[in-house]
């Protein structure tokens, strides 16, 4: 059975180990040159250049971006909210939560809810303001449950499928 990383969305092409190797690269270092990543997985410069550029054609590679420590960045408190909704109002819970720069992260899930959000704010306050005054008083949103954030810990990493 294959993931969806598996496969290139748009061309079909299943990823290769060295497809892998490459995203493994980037995800420790989004900012290493093609050169550098060629010499790391002892390819060409021509083929990891062509490797890396069919990956972004195909939605694979989608971009590159920093990794910003919240806390550190002044978004000291977080929280999971978990939503139910009314019907079927997942694309209008994901228009309405578009604009709101605390929501970090939103999922659809199954099971006991129907949404999952990351929201990070300063203040407790402004995490009690977001939820009850943004999230709660949207019209799609039938409860919410929240959960705190002690603390935490994430990498982004890309492990190669083994085999």
């Amino acid at each position: 059975m294959s993931s969806l990383l598996d496969e290139y969305p748009r061309s079909g092409r299943p990823l290769d180990a060295v497809d892998h190797r490459i995203l493994a690269a980037l995800s420790a270092d989004a900012r290493k040159s093609v050169t550098s990543i060629a010499q790391e997985l002892h390819l060409s410069r021509a083929n990891a250049y062509e490797r890396i550029a069919r990956l972004r054609e195909a939605g694979v590679l989608r971009g590159y971006t920093a990794v910003i420590d919240p806390r550190a960045a002044g978004l000291a408190t977080a929280a999971y909210v978990f939503l139910t909704l009314k019907q079927d109002d997942w694309e209008v819970l994901r228009s309405a939560l578009a604009g709101e720069p605390a929501v970090r992260h939103l999922s659809l899930v199954g099971g006991q809810y129907d949404a999952v959000l990351l929201v990070r704010t300063r203040t407790v306050e402004e995490l009690r303001r977001v939820i009850f005054e943004r999230i709660q008083s949207l019209s799609c949103v039938q409860s919410t449950q929240t959960a705190l954030i002690f603390d935490d810990h994430a990498e982004h990493l890309h492990a190669a499928p083994e085999g």
